[in-house]
């Protein structure tokens, strides 16, 4: 097989060579804490950076420079089409740094450049141009009242959207450039100041943007970015009295702990929580495109997706040929390295997740489960997992309720649809679903009848700026994209006129 492991550019070996600190008020500093957190390269294992382990005097000072230049409107008074000028050159900015962007996301994170690429760079762009544009669409409505008193005065109402303030955005570390942005995007566009923590494994994409939101210019202490554990730095960040909303995305365990904080406040709160996302095949479905289709929503980043199809409910017809389908498919995946562009499945995020993966697919050996195990991958200190299948799992088996979140897909046999959509909502998840037939007619019926805050039809996992994103249960709370985007980072005020 042929070496198709990239060279790392000039621009990202220097940026690993620094002494990264905290990013505050437009420039750098370091951190009032001693310690420094490693960054490693999941494809080996080796240390490729260090960041700074804020603790809550370094997380008060971002939050308060995001503070005063809100107060101070050095950003939230400009003209809306100024903010919207000046997000569209920050786009233009990352595009040109694209490759370096990439290569940095591929070497913490482990993902494909391709990935990192198509992903990580290229569908973030679309999303920043996309809520940079919302910056001029900000509206409210004039209202008809019926204010009966004094008797002959006149009342003429309207309603105006106001930037909420400071905002606190958590990052995970499956996406975390793309869904970084996400969170500050929307932040900027409706005139609020963000402080950003991105997960402690995978800092350093997020740093490098908020260099270029200065060159782009974007004022000083309307960006920052801080790294540090989540247990004292994200702790600290979404809990501080200056905070007017919270966006974030990673486990239910812990946006339930930040909700519970955060209700006490009465501080707003969009949380983008776990997923044990189903896909209902019938049989009337179009085996090769449900085999290509689920490879590609059950694997991309290696399973590491939030709304990845990790349930995958066969009518009993087709199951058979479905199994040998996806078991031919996964023994041809090549596994390796993220900057090998030919590798189609990398190193899970850390020695820790590549731990914990394996601890389910261990369980899952010791009571008989039915496995369907791909490459293991290069044998060189990386965070591996091969991509696995398990065939009609017991419900005793750890991996049938709880997000596994890596290259592992549960095969279920059902006798009919009514079945299947009885054990697909059967959880307390609800982030996303896949319906797959060729009957419209089946198409309509069913799409309602699936709890999930998106239900995709012959496709899975695929997403766009423009369509709402969130989940039902305990898979989060609000909305993400879409046109009334910005509805979640503004309040609305009623101004009331007698004439």
């Amino acid at each position: 097989m042929p070496d198709n492991t990239l060279t790392v550019l000039d621009s990202v070996s220097r940026f690993l060579e620094r002494q990264h600190g905290l990013y505050i008020d437009g420039q750098w500093r370091g951190s009032a804490a001693d310690g420094r957190l490693a960054v490693y390269n999941p494809a080996n294992g080796q240390q490729i950076a260090s960041t700074a382990d804020a603790n809550e005097h370094d997380v008060a000072l971002a939050v308060q420079s995001a503070h005063r230049a809100f107060s101070e409107g050095v950003w939230a008074q400009r003209l809306p089409a100024e903010r919207e000028r000046i997000l569209l050159r920050y786009a233009d900015l990352v595009e040109q740094h694209a490759e370096e962007l990439a290569q940095l996301e591929t070497l913490e994170q482990g993902k494909s450049i391709n990935i990192a690429r198509a992903f990580e760079v290229g569908s973030t762009l679309n999303w920043m141009r996309y809520t940079a544009g919302l910056a001029t669409k900000i509206t409210g409505q004039t209202l008809d009242v019926s204010i009966p008193m004094p008797p002959g005065a006149k009342y003429q109402v309207y309603t105006r959207k106001e930037p909420l303030g400071v905002v606190a955005g958590i990052v995970p570390w499956n996406f975390p450039l793309m869904i970084g942005m996400w969170k500050v995007m929307p932040a900027l566009a409706a005139g609020c100041s963000i402080v950003i923590k991105p997960s402690e494994t995978t800092p350093l994409t997020l740093l490098r943007m908020a260099e270029l939101a200065t060159e782009a210019g974007i004022p000083p202490g309307v960006f920052n970015v801080v790294t540090g554990r989540g247990t004292v730095c994200g702790k600290a960040l979404t809990q501080h009295p200056l905070i007017a909303k919270v966006s974030f995305t990673g486990s239910t365990p812990v946006g339930k702990s930040i909700a519970r904080a955060a209700a006490d406040r009465l501080t707003r709160v969009t949380l983008e929580l776990g997923g044990k996302n189903p896909a209902i095949v019938l049989k009337d479905a179009d085996p090769q495109q449900v085999v290509e289709g689920l490879m590609l929503g059950s694997f991309l980043n290696q399973g590491q997706v939030c709304a990845a199809s990790s349930r995958i409910y066969i009518e009993a017809p087709i199951y058979d040929q479905l199994v040998a389908g996806f078991e031919q498919a996964v023994k041809s995946l090549s596994v390796g390295p993220g900057m090998d562009a030919g590798a189609q499945i990398n190193p899970l995020v850390s020695r820790d997740h590549r731990n914990k993966v394996a601890a389910y697919l261990d369980d899952a050996r010791a009571k008989n489960a039915e496995l369907i195990v791909g490459s293991a991958g290069p044998d060189a200190n990386g965070f591996y997992i091969p991509p696995t299948l398990v065939i009609n799992p017991d419900d005793r088996l750890d991996l049938t309720r709880e997000e596994v979140f890596g290259p592992v897909v549960n095969l279920i046999r059902v006798a009919d649809a009514e079945e299947a959509l009885s054990k697909a909502n059967d959880t307390d998840y609800g982030l996303t679903a896949s319906l797959w037939t060729t009957s419209l007619q089946k198409a309509m019926a069913m799409t309602p009848r699936i709890q999930a805050g998106t239900v995709w039809v012959n496709t899975h996992t695929l997403i766009d700026a423009n369509m709402p994103f969130g989940g039902f249960k305990q898979s989060g709370s609000g909305r993400d994209f879409g046109p009334d985007w910005l509805d979640a980072y503004t309040e609305t005020k009623s101004v009331c006129i007698r004439y």
